[in-house]
């Protein structure tokens, strides 16, 4: 019944580490799909456009992604959800997140440095679902790594096989264009032109003397001897790998001069995997299924400053999802319908009257949401696969406008809500501890409790080393928390949290308390270690 809207949906995220020029290429494509007319200079004080998918205020201060954006755009009739994701470490699991809502990724690599330490993390989470990627080598136009050094060491650090789709004709000042081998097709750069009809030629053998027209014969010699090697080594592309995330098609180009960027979107729409299917605690869901299922994957709190506004975002996986109908919210155990369903342009919202397995849809939220939390057509299920991890960094939240207290608690509620950060409870609630994966999130919340909310605090530190869940014998467990009051808290949903100071004491722990289980993600009974 819904093979046909299926089939033309493509959802993925853009990952890279900073400054390897994802949010450009997030606008590029968002250029190709007509979604918007003009790009954003990102992080330049010249233009006042700022980068389309930096919608928070901080964001377009500092010029990184700090919250992770979705966008749909339609492109040659495929309607496409695009996530893109916040580079900076600190930030790394909301990007975890989003990738439990996406079937593919593109990873952005910067030519000039290569593999960067946040790249290596993020393959890392691919790895762990398998999902298929596709690598973009970024600014060709700069004077970087060369591009078989650049395939050696993707290939070594990340761990994946690569297949070059496209090979570049020189780098840096000398870059004169790229050869796609998947079309047979020669397309040349020029700084700072648009890339028309007229950039690109056909060149279905490279014994072509119009290879040497058009790049010299010096470099037409060289692209012949690199496609030979590169047909020798890679053959053709096995598209079962890649649909199984062990192989990535690799592309060249430059972002910033929207060069390249149209082979990889081509290409994308033709490999790409169509929406796929996901696990709950009961069985697995399929997209191709009558009754609808979903799960909410991000929360995000006043997208609009003038109103109070918290949108969930709700990843479709099976089904019809429809404006005004009732669906199950499985963790409260109630109905709830939604009679304002947005799709996204970043900050531009409009209201749709359905969606499909793949989609991406805000939801108005009145505080029923949490990160993780699934919607049906009346099943009682749970999606797995979104846990929230360990803190790292800890420190006590300090109010220092006694006045502001009730805006203070409704503001962190909510934005530990979002999954920014974790927020620890004692005595009753009174004492209050977040912990964060980075130090930059402090500096995001304490920056929007003040704008969002008109709440003003401090943050003291604290030296604990990791925040365990606790679960096992009843008797046990409270015997362990009467001894170690000082050290156990509440999570916002009423579990034991132990924050040990050191990872000698959590071993000790560990050991002296046989009967109860340490759980180092908030998903106790999928968790694996």
């Amino acid at each position: 019944m819904y093979e046909k809207e299926i089939a033309r949906r493509r959802s993925f995220a853009i990952i890279s580490h900073p400054d390897a020029g994802k949010t450009t290429l997030t606008e590029k494509l968002l250029l190709f799909g007509g979604a918007i007319q003009v790009a954003g200079a990102v992080k330049s004080n010249k233009i006042k456009k700022h980068a389309t998918s930096d919608f928070m205020e901080i964001e377009r201060q500092r010029g990184i992604s700090v919250a992770t954006s979705v966008m749909s755009f339609e492109y040659q009739d495929v309607l496409i959800n695009l996530l893109d994701t916040p580079g900076h470490k600190d930030f790394a699991e909301d990007t975890y997140r989003t990738l439990t809502a996406v079937d593919s990724v593109i990873l952005v690599i910067d030519s000039v440095n290569g593999v960067e330490e946040q790249t290596r993390r993020l393959m890392e989470v691919c790895r762990m679902r398998d999902t298929p990627v596709i690598v973009f080598i970024n600014k060709m136009d700069r004077d970087g790594k060369l591009p078989f050094d650049l395939l050696d060491e993707i290939e070594k650090e990340l761990k994946i096989s690569l297949h070059p789709m496209s090979w570049p004709i020189n780098n840096g000042k000398e870059f004169k264009g790229v050869y796609n081998l998947h079309d047979r097709s020669l397309l040349l750069f020029t700084p700072g032109q648009k890339i028309s009809e007229e950039n690109s030629f056909p060149i279905a053998v490279l014994s072509d003397a119009l290879l040497d027209k058009k790049v010299g014969e010096r470099d037409a010699l060289q692209l012949r001897e690199d496609v030979e090697l590169l047909e020798g080594v890679y053959g053709a592309l096995d598209l079962q790998a890649y649909l199984g995330g062990q192989i990535a098609p690799v592309f060249f180009g430059s972002a910033v001069n929207n060069f390249g960027v149209k082979e990889l979107l081509d290409t994308f729409i033709q490999i790409a995997p169509k929406p796929l299917g996901r696990q709950t605690d009961k069985r697995f869901v399929a997209p191709e299924e009558e009754k609808f299922t979903g799960f909410i994957f991000k929360i995000h709190a006043n997208l609009d400053p003038r109103h109070r506004d918290r949108i969930a975002f709700l990843r479709v996986c099976s089904g019809r999802f429809a404006r005004n109908t009732y669906y199950k919210h499985t963790r409260l155990e109630k109905d709830i319908r939604f009679s304002n369903p947005y799709s996204f342009l970043a900050r531009e919202k409009d209201v749709i009257e359905e969606a499909y397995p793949g989609d991406v849809v805000g939801l108005f939220d009145t505080g029923n949401f949490k990160i993780g939390d699934t919607l049906t057509q009346g099943e009682l299920l749970q999606f797995t696969g979104i846990p929230t991890f360990s803190p790292e960094i800890f420190r006590e939240l300090v109010n220092k406008d006694p006045m502001k207290t009730k805006q203070l608690e409704k503001g962190i509620r909510q934005l530990t809500d979002e999954g920014v950060a974790q927020l620890f409870t004692q005595h009753g609630g009174i004492r209050k501890v977040i912990g964060c994966v980075g130090d930059l999130q402090f500096e995001v919340i304490q920056y929007r409790l003040l704008q969002e909310y008109g709440a003003s605090c401090a943050f003291m530190p604290l030296s604990f080393y990791k925040a365990c869940w606790i679960t096992g014998d009843k008797k046990k467990v409270e015997e362990f928390v009467r001894f170690k009051q000082a050290n156990v808290m509440e999570d916002k949903d009423g579990n034991l949290v132990y924050l040990a100071q050191s990872e000698w004491y959590l071993n000790t722990e560990r050991q002296n308390n046989p009967d109860i289980e340490f759980h180092f993600t908030s998903e106790f009974k999928t968790e694996q270690y």
